[in-house]
């Protein structure tokens, strides 16, 4: 079973880090990152660099497509190569995925009409643009689509999909040996549970404001 991950400039380093250290772990699997070029493509600080080994070309029909989100998504939006990929990927693939903003890249694929998913809290009002119906849910499963909420959401959607797949012990196996066992020092991570002036002040700066 091959797993595509698809690489941008300015993706975010754990939508596509998080799925690659739980599904990845798939048994009699290969994991590929996949950009339009081969070589290292940037994440959104600019200081680290994740090597795409092949071009969408050379892996037309991955079996697991994982589309991660971030700044750089924007401008990918009305990129046709990726966009063009997906929807021939989609075609044969078993199960097409997404991490945080990667999901609007699936709907402006138009993977997603008519069904649920989910995004980053900022971005998921952008979803019912493309005909889909937001949720405000970690991991969503719609058919073979599994979409995640913002950023540290992949980590989740990549051990519901291993589970879905491998078994629930290997999903557990994988939860244990990466020691995923959240405990934040803060009860902050959702705009129901942030301090307002956090809520508000990101979404003021938020390149999904209305400005």
């Amino acid at each position: 079973m091959r797993i595509a991950i698809v690489l941008f400039d300015r993706f975010t380093a754990l939508d596509a880090v998080g799925p690659y250290e739980t599904l990845g772990r798939l048994p009699d699997s290969e994991t590929v990152f996949v950009a339009e070029q081969r070589g290292p493509v940037r994440t959104d600080t600019g200081n680290l660099a994740v090597t795409a080994d092949r071009t969408f070309a050379e892996l037309p029909d991955p079996d697991i497509v994982v589309v991660p989100g971030g700044p750089g998504q924007t401008p990918q939006m009305e990129n046709e190569t990726l966009l063009d990929w997906l929807r021939a990927a989609d075609a044969t693939s078993t199960w097409t995925t997404s991490v945080c903003t990667g999901s609007l890249l699936l709907a402006a694929a138009g993977l997603l009409e008519g069904r649920r998913a989910t995004s980053h809290w900022l971005a998921l009002d952008h979803l019912k643009h493309f005909g889909v119906r937001p949720t405000g849910e970690r991991v969503v499963t719609d058919g073979k689509y599994v979409t995640a909420a913002g950023v540290s959401a992949g980590i989740d959607m990549g051990l519901t999909l291993l589970g879905r797949i491998a078994g629930d012990e290997q999903a557990q196996t994988v939860q244990l040996w990466t020691e995923y066992d959240p405990q934040p020092p803060y009860d902050a991570g959702s705009p129901e549970k942030a301090p307002v002036h956090i809520v508000e002040r990101l979404r003021r700066e938020s390149r999904f404001s209305a400005k």
